[in-house]
């Protein structure tokens, strides 16, 4: 099975622009959204208020990565760490970023 998350976001140019240059996932255009894809994970974002308003989106989304020292050295000097990397009590190797538009990602690798 394979999931896709639909977020809102503020600027699509914006968006792409951070998912493409940044954390270097492919992205494609839609129909009033973009798609990016990496590590198996799917992103599609809108700006449309599909919601009504209503927007509320607690959590944190989970990428699986080779090599999450590599990356977190790649990224951490042009993003908004949320936190560093660091082994974590579950089994996990990982940091947190926030991305342009304040969603909280984390890249794991199980160690």
């Amino acid at each position: 099975m394979s999931l896709t998350l639909l977020l809102r976001c503020k600027d699509l140019g914006e968006t792409e622009r951070f998912y493409r240059s940044v954390l270097d996932f492919h992205v494609s255009d839609g129909a009033a959204t973009i798609t990016a894809e990496h590590y198996g994970g799917k992103l599609v974002f809108t700006t449309q208020d599909l919601w009504r308003g209503e927007l509320a989106f607690s959590g944190t989304i989970y990428f699986t990565v080779p090599d999450a020292d590599r990356l977190f050295a790649s990224l951490k000097d042009t993003v908004t760490v949320a936190w560093p990397i660091q082994d974590m009590p579950y089994g996990s190797r990982e940091f947190g970023i926030r991305d342009c538009n304040g969603y909280c990602l984390a890249f794991q690798q199980r160690i």
